[in-house]
């Protein structure tokens, strides 16, 4: 148990001394701009697709999953829009998009890195004078914060589309029903919320498969377990943050 735990601060402090050393300043300014453009469309552009199919299933499931369990005739027919919005806005688009996103997005970080540490190209880097946590690292974790916000207000407006359309569909709704349900008592502080667990779990996604790719030893083995591990607690992460900043932020 001792060893155990010594070993989680192990690579807690491992962690945090790797990413302090990834936030120092670039050597060229113009070569990580470059970089960070590339991430953005690699990390963020390339998870659009499976954002948005999600998102509009997501909506539709939550609209007729309302529609049925809203029985009672003392629940006005609005109540099915207002809880499509809630529930898209305050957990399933910034929480579990975010864990979709661990999978897709921390398995192609941890991979990556992963790869170049065992074919000795991040040696390479540092033999020129490369401070290769910044010029590997800093990149992906700017891109994420940055793009993964806007992936969420997508993620929101197809989830309520989504309802909106598949509900209208099953006739389990009204169109003016719906409409009128997605505007009733609209709290732009849900809008604030989501954006600030969008960010933090991007840096999540993008920092913890960074680490396990960074130390991986070894082979293509090694890498194929440091991309599970990076994945598996990414999505611990993710699940623990989202409750302190629930508590925090709502509570």
């Amino acid at each position: 148990m001792v060893t155990y735990v010594s070993n989680i601060f192990y690579h807690i402090g491992r962690y945090y001394s790797l990413i302090a050393r990834a936030f120092s300043k670039p050597e060229k300014n113009y070569v990580f701009r470059k970089r960070i453009f590339e991430e953005i469309d690699n990390l963020g552009i390339g998870s659009l697709a499976i954002v948005l199919i999600m998102s509009v299933f997501m909506g539709a499931v939550i609209t007729i999953q309302a529609a049925f369990g809203f029985t009672s005739p003392w629940i006005p027919p609005y109540a099915i829009g207002v809880a499509t919005r809630d529930s898209m806005m305050l957990e399933f688009s910034p929480t579990l998009v975010s864990l979709i996103l661990a999978g897709k997005v921390g398995s192609n970080i941890a991979s990556e890195i992963g790869t170049m540490r065992v074919s000795e190209q991040i040696d390479a880097l540092e033999i020129m004078g490369v401070n290769s946590s910044t010029h590997l690292i800093l990149p992906k974790i700017i891109a994420s914060v940055l793009i993964n916000p806007f992936l969420i207000v997508i993620s929101m407006f197809a989830g309520i589309i989504g309802g909106w359309g598949f509900g209208v569909l099953t006739h389990v709704v009204t169109p003016y029903g719906y409409l009128y349900g997605i505007q009733y008592d609209f709290r732009t502080y849900n809008v604030v919320y989501a954006l600030i667990k969008a960010a933090v779990f991007a840096f999540i996604i993008s920092s913890v498969p960074a680490y396990h790719g960074y130390y991986t030893k070894g082979g293509a083995l090694e890498v194929g377990q440091s991309s599970t591990k990076a994945v598996v607690y990414s999505s611990l992460l993710i699940l623990l943050f989202n409750f302190i900043l629930t508590q925090l932020l709502l509570a």
